[in-house]
């Protein structure tokens, strides 16, 4: 399994930006694929946005469509998320994960087929 550490959470304003990173550790990085989840309180935790290797294919549930934009550094094995036109919907404890391999484009949403999370990084929205 991968070691994950998520930074970058916050408290922000509506309409703000806030970038996530996830530093992994543990596991080829270039070989697995990687997402970011988040849980608001009294909801079950859903999917955000995934970016696989081979190539780098990135998939974003609806809710964050051209708000938010997920990257990779394979040299730096860094996961970000970069968050622009922030909603108070947007509030969320959020956590990246890694699978190792090559997810299926139908897979990534799934959060049953990623092996290792981090403790998550919580990010505020204010309205």
């Amino acid at each position: 399994q991968a070691r994950l550490r998520e930074s970058g959470g916050g408290l922000v304003q509506a309409g703000d930006s806030l970038r996530l990173s996830c530093a992994a550790s543990g596991r080829p990085f270039s070989r697995t694929s990687l997402a970011w989840f988040r849980q608001a309180p009294g909801k079950e935790r859903e999917f955000v946005a995934a970016i696989s290797w081979s190539p780098n294919n990135t998939y974003y549930a609806d809710s964050v469509k051209g708000r938010f934009t997920i990257s990779r550094d394979n040299t730096g094995n860094t996961l970000s998320l970069e968050m622009i036109d922030l909603k108070p919907e947007d509030t969320a404890v959020y956590y990246c994960a890694s699978a190792t391999g090559l997810l299926h484009r139908l897979a990534v949403r799934n959060i049953k087929v990623y092996d290792s999370w981090g403790q998550g990084t919580q990010v505020t929205v204010s309205s």
